[in-house]
Order: C-alpha cells, then sequence, then structure tokens
C-alpha cells in the first residue's frame, strides 16, 4: 500500500508542476496585458512575439546537445551569419527550396568543421569557437566587400521567397521540429550516448559508447538545426547584417537565456518542450519592455544580460566542480 500510495504521489507531483506553471505563466500574461493597457494580448502584438521565437528556437535546441556533451561553441552567432547569406543568394536566384538548402548546408558544414576541429585538435571548445567566430566574420566581411558577392550578400530575400519565416508556416516547422528532436533527444540510442557523454567522458567510453563518433553526430545534429535557424531567420528579416568584433556573439545570447531558463524547469518539463515555453515567456517580457518604450538597443539588452546569469546561477547552483 505504501508503495502504491508513493507511486500514486509521484504521478500526482509530476502533473502539479505543469499545471501551476501553466496557471502562473497565464496570470502573468493577464498582468502584461493591463500595464500595457490592453496591447498585449491583442492578435496583431502576439503574432510578433510567435514570429520572432521561432528561429531562436532551433539554436536552443542546437545548445541542447551542444551542452549535453559538455562542449561550448561561441561561432554560432558567425555560422548563422554566412548561413543567412546563403540562403539569400541561393533563394534570390533560384527559390524557396534554395533558401533551405542554402541555410541547412551551411550550416551543416560550417558546424561540422567546428566538431572536427574540437574532436580532433583536443583544444577547449569555447577558445577555438571563439577564434572561429572571428574567421566566419572576416569570410562575412569578404563576401560584403568583394565586387562579385557584395550583390548577393547585401540583398534583401525576395518577399515572395520568405514564406518560411511567416506564420502559420513557421509555427508547423517548429512543431515538426519539437517532435524530431524530442524523439532524437529522449528516445533514441544518439540521444542516450550524447547525454551519458556529457555525464563523464570517461565512463561512457568504458561502457563501450564510441566518443569521436557521438560527438561528429552532435556536430552533425547542431549543424543541421543551426542551418535551419539560418533560414528562417533571412525568411523573417529578410536581410542579414555583417558582424565584426566578435559582435556575432551577441546573436546566441537570447537563445543562451532560453536554454538557460529551460535548464532550470527540465526536472519538471522536458527540456526540448521547455525551449519554446520558454522562448515565448523571455519575448513576451521584451515585448512589454519595448510597449512600455523601454529602449531596445541599451536597457533591454542588460536585462538580457540579467537574466542570462540569473538564469545561470540557479541552473548551476547544485553543479559540483569547475563548470566547463
Amino acid at each position: 500500500m505504501r508503495a502504491d500510495q508513493r507511486s500514486q504521489n509521484g504521478r500526482r507531483n509530476r502533473w502539479l508542476f505543469p499545471v501551476v506553471f501553466i496557471a502562473a505563466i497565464i496570470v502573468v500574461l493577464l498582468i502584461f496585458n493591463v500595464i500595457s493597457n490592453g496591447l498585449f494580448l491583442e492578435w496583431s502584438n502576439l503574432k510578433v512575439i510567435i514570429s520572432h521565437l521561432i528561429y531562436p528556437c532551433f539554436i536552443a535546441w542546437g545548445f541542447c546537445f551542444l551542452f549535453a556533451c559538455g562542449y561550448t561553441d561561441m561561432s554560432i552567432g558567425g555560422v548563422v551569419v554566412l548561413g543567412s547569406f546563403a540562403s539569400c543568394a541561393l533563394g534570390n536566384a533560384i527559390g524557396v527550396p534554395s533558401v533551405v538548402l542554402g541555410g541547412v548546408a551551411m550550416g551543416l558544414i560550417l558546424i561540422f568543421i567546428n566538431f572536427l576541429i574540437f574532436t580532433y585538435t583536443k583544444i577547449p571548445s569555447w577558445i577555438a569557437g571563439i577564434s572561429l567566430a572571428m574567421i566566419y566574420e572576416a569570410i562575412a566581411v569578404f563576401l560584403k566587400l568583394g565586387k562579385a558577392t557584395k550583390p548577393l550578400v547585401t540583398a534583401s530575400l525576395a518577399t515572395e521567397y520568405r514564406v518560411l519565416g511567416q506564420l502559420p508556416w513557421s509555427v508547423l516547422l517548429l512543431a515538426v521540429g519539437l517532435l524530431v528532436i524530442y524523439f532524437l533527444y529522449n528516445r533514441s540510442t544518439i540521444g542516450l550516448n550524447i547525454r551519458a557523454l556529457g555525464g563523464n567522458k570517461d565512463v561512457a567510453e568504458k561502457l563501450g559508447i564510441n566518443v569521436n563518433r557521438t560527438l561528429l553526430a552532435v556536430g552533425l545534429i547542431t549543424g543541421l538545426l543551426i542551418g535551419i535557424a539560418c533560414f528562417l531567420q533571412q525568411s523573417y528579416a529578410g536581410q542579414t547584417t555583417v558582424k565584426t568584433g566578435l559582435t556575432s556573439i551577441n546573436m546566441i545570447f537570447q537563445p543562451l537565456a532560453i536554454y538557460l531558463l529551460a535548464q532550470i524547469i527540465q526536472k519538471h518539463i522536458n527540456i526540448v518542450v521547455c525551449v519554446p515555453i520558454c522562448a515565448f515567456i523571455l519575448y513576451a517580457v521584451f515585448n512589454v519592455l519595448t510597449v512600455l518604450g523601454v529602449p531596445s538597443g541599451t536597457l533591454q539588452e542588460a536585462f538580457l544580460g540579467f537574466f542570462i546569469v540569473i538564469f545561470g546561477v540557479i541552473g548551476q547552483r547544485k553543479a559540483k566542480g569547475v563548470v566547463k
């Protein structure tokens, strides 16, 4: 009887947090609506929030695989810039299929190259990532200044080819991505191997897990997710600005905040499912700040930095040893 009772209590507790969490979100959204004089819950405003969060979710999902194996890649912003260039150039030349092909191919190639370097050079991933970010930024500047390439990378993606970055297609891609990534991360052999690798590489190797092969698989999965983010970003924004001086790293701060918040909640809700929920929360906060007149280029970035620090501290409060 006691065992049955504990089992029932466990099931009840598993459902209790999600219900309370969703109820709390609804209450906060209603408060946001009141302080914004009813503007927040207008459908036109909600569409803006939803449209903004789609491509950062794919980058945050990439972080789930990346951090699960204990790696940190600071070059992802530079990859997004080059992938967006490829989506724009090929898309304007051929059409929507090439918008997808350009972003996905560039994401796969560059992130896989990153993981080849991480895996076989033994350089700490954060050091290699910063170096690669500078290289990718230099390539972006070269493409912008080149006579032959400048018209391609400075052009805007034609409106008729931006359909995948618009509702409802972007939300459909998000839903499909959620299902596929949930299976890969939680139910597939490669997902289990990746998480085992992040727990303890030596133990994982003794259990028969091929470390190098698993790391390269992480590179392919993360590259695919970043590639999807590339063409979604270009399809939504229409144009990508060249980033230099490591400012491309700014592009990963919002997805990083999403990941860190999801990491805090993952004990109660699966982290893959948490990502779009946390993305909506984060962009809802920034949306309200914008409605209230808080400058988007200064104070909002300060808020973002504050969120990242707080989420990071909470997420790592029980971690032992040095956090990579």
